[in-house]
């Protein structure tokens, strides 16, 4: 076997695994750091507590709670083929709420103002970009042409 017949063959496994190997992780993540949350044993319950201590309904108790069991969904939803499309919407929906400490809490997300020094709760939060990133390759996996 040649370099090129080599490189082929590894590429159609790659084609053939990385999906499922994405959807898989997201599962395993989302449910794992969401599960934590409504037993108060996430690293990120401070930090998650004072980004939804403005909002004028539920207090950030129960707001850690709902977005717990919320990323269990996400979880166990990206398990399935089927649900997929709605992983990736709740997914998304989620993604929104997960950014709102860099607009709300700038101290704790940024080191002394500098918009270009993330502290760790801002990189956390930043390398969000990447699973947005890859649930897009997800769903654009998702739809098949008529006659296919």
């Amino acid at each position: 076997m040649n370099y090129q017949e080599l490189d082929q063959a590894i590429s159609k496994r790659m084609r053939k695994w990385g999906i499922p190997a994405v959807r898989i992780s997201f599962a395993i993540i989302f449910f794992w750091f969401g599960i934590l949350k409504p037993f108060g044993l996430s690293a990120a319950t401070g930090l998650l507590k004072a980004t939804v201590a403005w909002l004028p309904f539920g207090s950030p108790d129960t707001w850690l709670v709902v977005i717990g069991w919320w990323e269990v969904v996400i979880g166990i939803t990206f398990l399935f083929r089927k649900t997929t499309k709605i992983a990736i919407a709740l997914l998304l929906l989620q993604m929104v709420g997960t950014f709102m400490p860099l607009v709300f809490l700038p101290e704790i997300t940024f080191q002394n103002g500098n918009y270009l020094l993330p502290t760790l709760e801002g990189q956390y939060i930043i390398k969000n970009v990447m699973i947005i990133s890859a649930a897009l390759i997800v769903g654009g996996t998702l739809f098949k042409k008529q006659g296919n």
